[in-house]
């Protein structure tokens, strides 16, 4: 146990990393931060970080590796997030007709609790580096006097807690910022970027050469 304290920053650190790096869990709460406030981005969120241990319980199963050894697994589970994505893009356009008052700083709770969460965890959970990171890189941090399907359960746990962390900074960082700006048209061409951000997320993985 002792050995697998002392990865632990080593292993926070760089989860950490991965979690600042754009992409499209990023990309989610921005939308669900700018379209729904404060709330709705904690809760997608901690979604995200629920699909993080449920991708570490996999890997620690061995079930995980199927994504990793399997090309047909790989690309049904790329094109299920890229089909995902666009809709969450294609719902965010479409928000933008409802007119303006949509946009207002009294107007941005609109997104229930439960899809807030569901869309946290559903994005995570449709991301193939979120699957191959669990199998192929958790695995290289556990000590060899350590059992292997305890430890990715654990650092699993740590990558979790670090990117909700990091997410939770980030959330409230936006949220503050969007308070600022009271002008409608500043909060649709935010909504708007991050529509176009989503579109382009899942354009990428649809146009990715399958494996």
């Amino acid at each position: 146990m002792i050995h697998l304290l002392r990865v632990i920053p080593a292993f926070a650190a760089t989860a950490l990393l991965l979690a600042i790096l754009p992409g499209q869990g990023v990309a989610m709460l921005l939308r669900q931060t700018i379209s729904g406030g404060r709330e709705a981005g904690l809760l997608a969120a901690l979604g995200n970080g629920s699909g993080l241990i449920f991708w570490s319980w996999l890997s620690a199963l061995g079930l995980s590796a199927v994504f990793a050894a399997s090309p047909l697994a790989y690309n049904i589970l790329r094109l299920i997030g890229a089909v995902y994505l666009l809709g969450l893009a294609l719902s965010t356009l479409y928000s933008l007709r409802k007119g303006s008052s949509k946009f207002d700083i009294d107007g941005i709770t609109a997104i229930s609790k439960r899809s807030s969460y569901r869309v946290g965890l559903i994005t995570n959970l449709t991301n193939v580096k979120a699957a191959v990171f669990a199998v192929a890189f958790i695995p290289q941090f556990v000590p060899r006097d350590f059992s292997l399907g305890e430890g990715i359960v654990i650092l699993g746990f740590v990558q979790a807690a670090t990117s909700t962390i990091w997410y939770l900074t980030l959330v409230v960082a936006v949220d503050r910022a969007t308070l600022l700006m009271a002008r409608p048209s500043v909060r649709r061409g935010l909504t708007l970027a991050s529509a176009l951000g989503l579109l382009a997320l899942a354009t990428g993985l649809l146009l990715a050469p399958r494996r």
